[in-house]
């Protein structure tokens, strides 16, 4: 059985459901709205490639080291990007939330803070996670911030770790968040939700 079974996940009108085939065409619209496949320091697809970007995850989920989520507009159903947790290591119940990444239109929204609440929640409260992690490119300012605020702590640099897609190599930025960690976390995370409903 493996440690990340196939799950819905929704909160505040955000669904994240397992990734598909099916999802290929609203995927591309997502990554085009910005042309987000032109940004340096990501890993999203170019329209060309969708589809073999769902079937790399797809193999990755049968191998058991990562399960990919689309993220979606729950009431109109409208793909707004991916999620997914990786580097699965069942033994020491630890999961990495990344491959990250939303249509340019719903970034800066209450969408990656909702998705990471319910990603963490299931990882720490259902998988019995001790450790949940994130790594991000060194120049992905930021993604950077964006972790720091869920409350993870830098863990450290893995220098010339990985190859960017514009073949230059990156450093790697590690983050982990412990189990006992999580409450507080949460706490915030609900709070900062809270917050930007009372004032859009």
């Amino acid at each position: 059985m493996p440690f990340v079974e196939p799950i819905t996940l929704t909160d505040r009108g955000v669904r994240l459901e397992p990734l598909a085939l099916s999802h290929e065409a609203g995927l591309r619209t997502a990554a085009a709205d910005g042309q987000l496949w032109t940004l340096r320091v990501t890993s999203v697809p170019e329209p060309e490639n969708t589809r073999k970007y769902i079937e790399d995850a797809l193999r990755m989920r049968d191998d058991g080291n990562r399960f990919a989520f689309a993220v979606v507009d729950d009431a109109t159903g409208e793909v707004l990007g991916t999620t997914s947790y990786h580097d699965i290591l069942s033994t020491v119940k630890r999961v990495e939330i990344g491959y990250t990444w939303y249509r340019k239109s719903v970034q800066r929204s209450h969408v990656n803070t909702t998705c990471k609440l319910l990603m963490m929640g299931h990882a720490f409260d259902t998988l019995g996670c001790h450790v949940v992690g994130w790594r991000t490119d060194n120049f992905n300012f930021a993604s950077q911030q964006a972790i720091e605020r869920l409350g993870a702590k830098k863990d450290g640099v893995i220098r010339g770790h990985a190859l960017r897609r514009d073949g230059t190599i990156r450093d790697t930025v590690m983050y982990s968040m412990r189990a006992g960690e999580w409450p507080e976390a949460k706490a915030q995370l609900l709070y900062l939700l809270e917050r930007r409903t009372l004032t859009e």
